[in-house]
């Protein structure tokens, strides 16, 4: 299953990466933390890892490493804007449990 971004998400980040000057993609994972057990990390990536597996969409590319690709597998990666706050949101199918500060998930 892929990983993909929306149509919004993709266009925050082309944005971005423009400003920055430099990137190559994405780069999404996951890492131990929280209440719940993982927390996802993002980052702008300006080189590819040999062992990343890459996706496209909207012209992005995401990238995810072999580990972090199990927990990540089938997501879908949104840009929303809810009321005064705005930023990413992570639609993920293998979520079992989130905290209640929405800071970590279980899977």
């Amino acid at each position: 299953m892929a990983v993909t971004l929306t149509e919004k998400a993709a266009t925050h980040i082309k944005n971005y990466i423009a400003k920055r000057g430099k990137g190559v993609g994405l780069r999404l994972g996951v890492r131990t933390s929280g209440c719940s057990g993982m927390a996802y990390t993002l980052e702008f990536a300006d080189e590819f890892n040999d062992t990343d597996s890459q996706f496209e969409s909207f012209g992005v590319k995401v990238l995810v490493d072999p580990k972090s690709l199990v927990y990540l597998e089938g997501t879908e990666l949104d840009f929303v804007r809810e009321g005064l706050n705005e930023g990413f949101k992570f639609n993920n199918p293998n979520v079992k449990s989130s905290c209640g500060c929405g800071e970590s998930v279980g899977f």
